[in-house]
Order: structure tokens, then sequence, then C-alpha cells
């Protein structure tokens, strides 16, 4: 039976992926969401329903639209076949408990930033303002929530990348610094700090392989995001034993 279950939360994830994509896509340039079916980027040609089968249609294309023939953005089906497998993870980790609630509303926002972050470099405010309330309401009814944890987690998440703004002098966005204060309400305040460490640590080592094989340039923008969202995942599963590890070894 979990199993089954399993793949529901796994099929029911590529769907929201692919409704993931086209907020991110569509949010920051303030196109409605209803307005109308989606279409191929190059040739705008609208899209038939067995075109945006999620996952499914990008490899039966081979990639590629049917139309134009020209290569679909590999961020759909990433986008897609990561918030399936996270919410399949999620269910196994926490199985149906409160707690997988959080989860879900978590990489739900991750996917999402994870989308306009990289594709427009922008942390949209509409984004975190809709998802600001779902986790205080949230909060609201989880018995063991800490609400002291909460407050310090958003505090700390926002000042910390105000003080790296200052210092580097617009190195980071306000948008990374919003979204940390969000991050940190849900995340608490010794996982906010354990995010950004991680997503430093992660964003130095990928842009130093960047530079290495001249995949991208000194001065080209490189968003930060994708970084956060990956380091929040990880401090969210595995914050406990990591600073656990961490307090032991020192």
């Amino acid at each position: 039976m979990s199993s089954f279950i399993l793949s529901l939360f796994f099929i029911y994830g590529l769907l929201l992926g692919s409704f993931f994509n086209v907020v991110g896509l569509r949010v920051p340039v303030r196109q409605p969401l209803t307005a109308g079916r989606s279409a191929c980027a190059t040739c705008l040609q609208t899209l038939s329903w067995y075109e945006l089968i999620p996952l499914c249609s990008y490899i039966i294309q081979n990639g590629k639209c049917r139309h134009c023939h020209q290569h679909i953005a590999i961020l759909y089906p990433i986008i897609e076949l990561l918030t399936g497998s996270l919410f399949a993870f999620s269910f196994y980790m926490l199985g149906f408990q409160y707690e997988l609630i959080g989860a879900l509303l978590l990489i739900s926002l991750l996917m999402i930033i994870f989308v306009t972050d990289v594709t427009y470099l922008v942390i949209p405010n509409r984004i975190l303002l809709f998802f600001m309330p779902l986790f205080i309401i949230y909060g609201l009814f989880h018995p063991q929530f800490s609400w002291w944890s909460s407050l310090s987690g958003l505090m700390i998440g926002y000042l910390m990348i105000a003080v790296v703004i200052l210092i580097s002098r617009g190195g980071m966005g306000a948008g990374d610094m919003k979204l940390c204060a969000v991050l940190g309400f849900i995340l608490g305040a010794k996982n906010i700090i354990l995010t950004f460490f991680l997503a430093c640590v992660i964003g130095a080592i990928i842009s130093v392989l960047m530079l290495m094989f001249k995949v991208m340039d000194r001065k080209q923008k490189v968003p930060f995001g994708p970084y956060i969202v990956v380091a929040a995942l990880i401090s969210y599963y595995y914050g406990q034993p990591i600073l656990e590890w961490y307090v032991g070894f020192g």
C-alpha cells in the first residue's frame, strides 16, 4: 500500500510541477495564469493536451517541439521530476503526519522560486506574499510549532542577506533577502543559518566549476536563489543531524 501511495504522491507532484512551471514563467511578467493554454516558446504554437503530459511528453517528443522541432527548455521536465520526487520523498520521510503539509508547501514555494530566478533572475514578492500566510496558518495549527524559533529565524534570514547586500554593495538581491526571511520562519533560527552556509558553499563550488568549464564568465550574473532552494531542502530534511554532527565534530 505504501508503494501505491508513494506513486500517487509522485504523480501528484509531476502534475503540480507542470503547474509550478507555468506560475514561475507567468507571474514575473504579470501574465495571468488563466491567459490561455501553453504555447511553444519558439514558434508560439498552442500546445495540445498530449503535448502537455508532465515528463512523458518531453520524453516522447525527444525534448523537441512537434511543430518547429526546436529544443524545449530542460527546465520544464527537471521541475516536474523534482517536484514529483520530493513529494514522494516527503511522504516516505513523514507519512501521514501534519508536518507533511508543511513539507509540501515548502517544496511548492521552492520549485516556483527556482523557475523564476533561473529564468528571470527575479524572486517575485507576489509569490512570497502568497505563501507566507499559508506558513503562518500552518504554524497556528501545529502543536509543536516554535514561534520563537520561527520569528527569530525570519529576522536572522532577513538580516543575514541585508548585511551581505550592504557589504557587497548589491552583490545579492532584495529577493534573496525576502526569500531567506520566509524560509527562516518555516525552518527556524538554526536551520536558516545552516541554509545560508550551505547555499554559499554550493554556490561557490558550482560557480568555480562553471568558470573552469567556461559555461559562464566572471561578469555574468548568476541567480543565487537556486542555491538557496537546494540548501533549504537539505536543511529541512537533514538539518538536525548535520548540526549534531557539527557540534560533535567540534
